[in-house]
């Protein structure tokens, strides 16, 4: 249902809009990563890191506390929190390094918002011996102290981005003009299902795992399929990796939760389906946050990682086709299900994933006990600690 149509495209979405310079790179790691998706040792020894390295299948958890206080469907978590490194971004980041080293680069070159994709693109650096440099904003640094430690101890060089609103669409920009300067040796692994193909089509495939394993957990858990599959979208990595595997299965509801922020004025949100018009930013066509003249608006969101002006291509193709839903949360109702998944389940999830909690808590009260939520708890909350508590110390 969303394949690529044509070269890089989910239906009118995606394409391939890069400097000259990396045209060549760019169609370089397509030929590449199609004929490793066809290559049974680069497969085993990906999957084989997935278990012996990343500890996966990550465990499915019926949030049993949470479901009695929401009065209505039975709510379960995919938890990803559980994955080597703490989150989702660590399934991709093994994938990509493979293909790095199979292509005898010897740097690689990452963004991150959150935090988690710089810590997973370190921590696979670090396994394989490759010098690692990761663009961060300024602004986002401050806010994950935490995961610029981390990175700094598995050997990264963090480098603070200081120009525009000094978050993640201005660390991608400058992780960019690095790949345009030093391509021949570089590889540049991106974080999200976002950028110039094939990017999209190659995080998705590395994060279809998550979908894959929740699918048979609900399965044998449950005995049926979910009614409503819920996850949190910035460029959507972890949403599609779920949402894929499931897409044949018609009755299933997928629904991706963005960032409301503060409010719906311009400059206040991330939720480009709210406020977003189609346009092109950083490689890829999709839904971006834009004024009448095409220059990109100011986002805000509590959480780093959904900060974000533009969605991910496929995203856009399956709203278009109505296969999938989107909705927002607002930064205090994400910083609410923040404390309420820690104090019912003694789970603390990413401020991310938090607004993917929210809406379940919503959709649940508002479905019957036979029924089923899976939400994919995309990442822990250890790295958003000191902003949670700011938040509680202000209000």
């Amino acid at each position: 249902m969303s394949s690529v149509n044509r070269v890089g495209y989910f239906g009118s979405y995606g394409g391939r809009f890069a400097p000259e310079t990396l045209m060549g790179p760019l169609i370089e790691l397509e030929a590449f990563y199609s004929r490793m998706k066809r290559d049974a040792q680069f497969q085993a020894e990906y999957l084989d890191l997935l278990k012996t390295f990343v500890g996966r299948k990550t465990p499915l958890t019926l949030a049993s506390r949470l479901t009695e206080v929401c009065g209505g469907a039975k709510i379960f978590l995919k938890r990803e929190d559980l994955a080597h490194t703490g989150a989702h971004k660590i399934n991709n980041a093994v994938g990509q390094i493979l293909l790095a080293r199979r292509m005898g680069k010897k740097r690689i070159i990452a963004e991150t918002g959150a935090g988690q994709h710089g810590v997973a693109t370190a921590t696979v650096a670090a396994k394989f011996g490759l010098e690692c440099v990761v663009y961060m904003g300024k602004v986002d640094i401050e806010r994950q102290a935490q995961n610029v430690q981390r990175m700094n101890l598995l050997g990264a060089r963090v480098v603070p981005v200081t120009s525009g609103t000094q978050t993640l669409k201005d660390a991608v920009s400058e992780a960019m003009r690095d790949w345009v300067t030093h391509y021949q040796e570089s590889y540049y692994l991106l974080g999200s299902a976002l950028g110039p193909h094939p990017y999209p089509e190659m995080v998705r495939d590395f994060q279809r795992v998550i979908g894959i394993e929740a699918r048979e957990q609900i399965l044998e858990a449950a005995g049926r399929l979910p009614d409503e599959l819920i996850a949190c979208v910035g460029g959507g990595s972890n949403s599609i990796g779920l949402f894929h595997p499931f897409l044949a299965d018609t009755q299933v509801k997928m629904t991706g939760v963005e960032a409301g922020g503060r409010s719906s004025k311009p400059g206040e949100h991330a939720a480009r389906f709210e406020g977003g018009s189609v346009g092109v930013l950083q490689g890829t066509q999709s839904f971006i946050l834009q004024d009448q003249n095409g220059q990109i608006l100011n986002t805000h969101s509590i959480s780093a990682g959904l900060d974000y002006a533009a969605i991910g291509p496929e995203h856009a193709f399956l709203r278009e086709i109505k296969r999938a839903n989107y909705v927002s949360i607002r930064d205090h109702e994400a910083l609410q299900a923040f404390r309420e998944l820690a104090r019912l389940e003694g789970i603390i999830p990413a401020l991310e994933s938090s607004h993917a909690v929210a809406y379940a808590m919503k959709r649940a009260a508002e479905l019957q006990p036979d029924q089923i939520i899976l939400v994919n708890l995309s990442g822990r909350g250890d790295k958003d600690l000191n902003t949670v508590l700011q938040q509680g110390a202000s209000s």
